[in-house]
This record gives structure tokens, C-alpha cells and sequence, in this order.
């Protein structure tokens, strides 16, 4: 195949590639949105025909000739066209190891098996997913083994989500947040100096929740005519392509911070999507490289720029006007305090910035027991509950507050909750060479986030996925430095409480 065949080939290979891609998403934003309970099975059915086109696309032997020729050529193509040729051969390489049907049967599995989890936590009823949940992680476990049979499954299932990760990166880096985040935390507990925050513990309506996500979708600077919220069970963040965007989120009556809070998370992760390069629209490079980059984003504005004293500031006036009654006597430090209590607590989703981390040190460590033939799925409940206890000093009520509370492990993302602590902890090296540029928060106090967008976009989003995690993360930052997180915690609880 000659260089320039090969390119003709890329760019029908990439029109029905993205095509199947984009129905495929389009299905699964669906079911977990608006779709009837009962259209699971036949959701699973379409999801597997997918699949299977996907799949021999993906394998074809007119593939592998392109991919190769590009390869051969690689020394005369522009560099997006070379990191195609790369990235497209590694995509074919795992997914040939993998058998078609098992293939097509995990995506359907996926689907049946997310329907059931819903249903399963709304009614607190672990025993229904469960032998789900046991053919989810055995099968991910098989995948695994098919895709690199010399080599720990789990690492593995970690590379999926970020390249490079392996268990050992994963056991040093928990145990530098640990050592820093428990004495903390016990510190915090200790403070005299608690945060009071009943003005939260009202009614707030819905719809009027339903305005003020598109304030803040505003303030974010969130391009409408691109992106839109919908709602769901477990709120999450579908990327058609940065032409369309699509955020989640989940109201409660009771506490208007829980959406805000989601709102802001998958605003990050949308912001993203929506500011990668034109020239890698549509195509394998037109997306983020990895969760723990994309957490980093969706942490970063979550906590970092949402927690931050100056954006309670520019959200302050909203609140006050809209929940009059809910909020009167509001202040802008009561606020800031009100939205960094730290305590231990039972939902990840949740959970204020301290203790978040030690959520996600549960989850990885029941992954690598289910790995590892530790524990069964029948297990997981119970030590679900020996974990929190351990980690959080929490007793756990019921597995709807437990085990059932995440959808990552319904529809087989096992290895990817690692990436939400990676990405926390990315956030504080962004900050710091942020600062070096323009007053960071500054710019937010003028209720103004572009300078804070304008970086992240010239320095990670731009570039898609251009560059593997680890290299892009060291173009921004350099070496990646936990201490510099725990360091962050430590000056900003601290000062909210005096310690």
C-alpha cells in the first residue's frame, strides 16, 4: 500500500470508526438517561452488533496494511498523522488478542449488567447485581489475560485507564497521601474550630436547581450551542466529539451542593473535550488522553477553583437572590466554610476534599482483592464495610451507601478509580505553575475563569491525545510530586481550621 493509499484508507477508516463510536455513545447516554428500564436487553443486543462492527473494523486485514504502511512512512507524515499510526496499531494489537464473541459478549454484559445496578440501588438490593458484578470482574479479568498473558490482570486493567500505571506506582503514591491525609484529618477532627453549617439543611426546589446548574454552566464558560446537562443516577460525563458534550447530574431537594458540586466536576471534564484541537476532531487523537488527566481537569475546577474562597464569591449573589428564604444571612465565608467541612462520610461522590482520597484507596484496594481471588463478589459488601471502618472510621448502613453507591464496576471500568486520586493530586502541581503565569485567584475573584481556561487550554487541552499522560504531565509540570498535594491540603485546612 502506498503512502498515499494508506492516507485515503485513514480517513475512511476514521469517518466509520467515529460513526460507530458515536451510536454506540449515543446509546449509552440513552439508557442512562431517558430510556425505559425494560429496553435493557434489547440496548445490549444493538450494543453487541456495534461492537462486533467495531471490532472487525477494527481488526480487518485492510487495517492492519494501512496501519503498517503508515508506520513504514512514518518519517514523511506530519506529526498528528505519525501519533495516529501509532496509537491506531496499539488499538489493533490489544484488540486482536482479544476473541470476537468474548468481545461482543463483555459489551453486551456491560449494558444488562449497568440496568441492573440501577435498579439494584434504588432498592438497596446487592444479591440482584451481584452475580452480575462476578461476571463483570471475571470477565474483564479474562479480557485481560488475553490482552497481555504474561502480566498481572490488574496492571493491566490500570494501563486501560492510565497508561503506565502499575500496582507498585499505585502502593507508593497511596501511601504518600495516606501518611499526610490521616494525621490531618485526625487533626481536623480535633479542632475546636468545627464548621457549622445548618443554613444547607433546607428545602431547595428543583427546577430552581435546574437554573442555577446553568449559571454555573455559564460561569464555567460552557458553550451552550456544544454542550448540554441532562440527568441521571449516577451523574457522568459523555464526549460525542468537542462538537457535542454531554454532563449529567443528580438533584436532591435537601442539598443544592451535591448538583453543584457534580455540575462542576463534568463541566471540567466537558471543558476538556470541548477545547481540543480542530485538526484531531474525530478521530483517536480527539479526546483525552487519559482518566487521570481528565480527573485532573474535573478535580481541579471542582475543588481547587470550586471550593476556592474567591468562587464562593461569584456563585454568593445567585444563591442569595434565588433562595432568599433557604439562605438568608449567607456570607461569603460562611459559604467557603460551609463547602470545605471536612469530615468522614459515606459517599465518595460526596465527600469534601480531605477524606475524598481515602474513598478511593477502598475501592483499590477491593479491586486488587477481587483480582487476585482474595474475595468473591458475595464478599464485597462485608468488606466494603471493613474498609470504611478501617480508612474512614465509618459504619456503613446499607449497601446502597456502600458497595451499590458506584456505577464504575456495572458497566466494567475496574482500574479506573485510581485515576480520580492521580488526578487530585495533578491539580495541585497545575496550580502551582498556574500561579507563575497570573494571579489564579484573582482572576476568579473577578468572576472570571478564562485566564484559569486559557491555560489549561494551551497547556492540555489543545493537545488531545497527542502526547502519552506521563509525558504531557511532565511538559506542564515536570516530575510528578505527591508531596505537593498533601502540602496544598495541608495550607488550606489549616487555615479553615486553625490547626
Amino acid at each position: 500500500m502506498t503512502k498515499e493509499q494508506a492516507l485515503k484508507k485513514l480517513e475512511e477508516y476514521e469517518r466509520v470508526s467515529f460513526a460507530l463510536g458515536h451510536a454506540s455513545g449515543v446509546l449509552s447516554y440513552d439508557g442512562n438517561t431517558v430510556a425505559p428500564k425494560q429496553s435493557a436487553k434489547v440496548r445490549a443486543v444493538t450494543q453487541g452488533e456495534l461492537s462486533r462492527m467495531s471490532y472487525e473494523l477494527t481488526t480487518a486485514p485492510e487495517t492492519e496494511e494501512m496501519i503498517l504502511a503508515l508506520k513504514e512512512y512514518k518519517n514523511e507524515l506530519d506529526p498528528v498523522t505519525a501519533r495516529k499510526a501509532d496509537e491506531l496499531y496499539r488499538d489493533f494489537d490489544r484488540t486482536r488478542r482479544i476473541p470476537k464473541d468474548l468481545f461482543v459478549e463483555y459489551q453486551m454484559l456491560c449494558v444488562e449488567s449497568d440496568a441492573v445496578w440501577h435498579e439494584a440501588k434504588l432498592k438497596d438490593d446487592f444479591a440482584s447485581f451481584e452475580p452480575y458484578l462476578q461476571k463483570i470482574f471475571d470477565t474483564s479479568k479474562k479480557i485481560a489475560l488475553c490482552v497481555e498473558p504474561g502480566k498481572d490482570p490488574y496492571n493491566t486493567q490500570l494501563d486501560m485507564f492510565e497508561r503506565g500505571l502499575t500496582t507498585d506506582t499505585c502502593d507508593k503514591f497511596f501511601a504518600t497521601l495516606k501518611a499526610g491525609i490521616v494525621p490531618l484529618l485526625q487533626k481536623v477532627i480535633a479542632s475546636p474550630y468545627q464548621v457549622d453549617e445548618p443554613l444547607f439543611k433546607n428545602t431547595f426546589p428543583i427546577p430552581v436547581q435546574r437554573e442555577f446548574s446553568t449559571f454555573i454552566m455559564g460561569v464555567m464558560g460552557l458553550d451552550p450551542e456544544r454542550s448540554v446537562i441532562g440527568e441521571t443516577e449516577h451523574p457522568f460525563t459523555t464526549d460525542f466529539s468537542k462538537y457535542d458534550v454531554r454532563i449529567t447530574t443528580h438533584y436532591h431537594e435537601d442539598d443544592p451542593l451535591s448538583s453543584m458540586y457534580s455540575v462542576i466536576h463534568e463541566g471540567g471534564h466537558a471543558l476538556y473535550e470541548l477545547n481540543t484541537g480542530d485538526e484531531l476532531a474525530m478521530s483517536i487523537l480527539g479526546s483525552g488522553v487519559s482518566m487521570g488527566i481528565h480527573e485532573s481537569q474535573s478535580r481541579f475546577f471542582e475543588n481547587i477553583i470550586g471550593r476556592s474562597r474567591e468562587f464562593c464569591g461569584v456563585i454568593l449573589p445567585w444563591l442569595t437572590e434565588h433562595f432568599k428564604d433557604q439562605l438568608s444571612g449567607l456570607t461569603r465565608e460562611r459559604l467557603y466554610r460551609a463547602v470545605n467541612a471536612s469530615r468522614p462520610s459515606l459517599i465518595r461522590t460526596e465527600a469534601d476534599e480531605l477524606t475524598y482520597c481515602l474513598h478511593i484507596m477502598v475501592r483499590y484496594e477491593l479491586e486488587r482483592m477481587m483480582f487476585s481471588g482474595a474475595v468473591n463478589a458475595r464478599d464485597l459488601p462485608g468488606e466494603w464495610k471493613r474498609l470504611y471502618k478501617e480508612y474512614l472510621g465509618i459504619d456503613v448502613p446499607s449497601d446502597r451507601q456502600g458497595v451499590l453507591q458506584d456505577s464504575h464496576w456495572s458497566f466494567g471500568a475496574i482500574g479506573y478509580f485510581p485515576s480520580y486520586a492521580i488526578g487530585s493530586a495533578y491539580g495541585a502541581q497545575y496550580l502551582e505553575e498556574m500561579n507563575k503565569s497570573f494571579d489564579v485567584f484573582g482572576s476568579v475573584a473577578a468572576g472570571d475563569l478564562s485566564k484559569v481556561s486559557g491555560w489549561l487550554r494551551e497547556h492540555i487541552w489543545k493537545h488531545g491525545s497527542m502526547y502519552d499522560p506521563s509525558d504531557l504531565f511532565k511538559r506542564v509540570c515536570g516530575a510528578f510530586r505527591p508531596e505537593v498535594y498533601v502540602e496544598y491540603l495541608n495550607k488550606k485546612f489549616g487555615e479553615i481550621y486553625r490547626l
